[in-house]
């Protein structure tokens, strides 16, 4: 396993060198695979065109936070009208 990553490392410079950044991309994504404890097929066999990777400034705390989105065809409620919260329904005071 340390051979073919040794390869492909020495492959992905190769490629960079000849400016075909694309093939080392492709070649860094399949190094990143070994490592991770893929097996030598399943890294050949491997898609990762569609793979995407974490965008510069949205690194850091509270970036992968789940945002609430309302149900489908949900309306918020009307605001109550300033003249007439707070006070009693009875004349004469509260």
């Amino acid at each position: 396993m340390t051979e073919t990553i040794e390869q492909l490392r020495d492959e992905m410079r190769r490629a960079a060198a000849d400016d075909d950044f694309e093939r080392a991309a492709r070649l860094r994504d399949r190094i990143n695979l070994l490592r991770g404890g893929a097996d030598g097929e399943d890294v050949a066999k491997a898609d990762t065109s569609g793979i995407t990777r974490q965008k510069p400034g949205a690194m850091g705390l509270g970036t992968s936070r789940q945002s609430v989105s309302p149900p489908e065809g949900w309306k918020p409620p009307k605001k109550p009208d300033p003249m007439t919260s707070g006070r009693s329904k009875r004349r004469g005071g509260k």
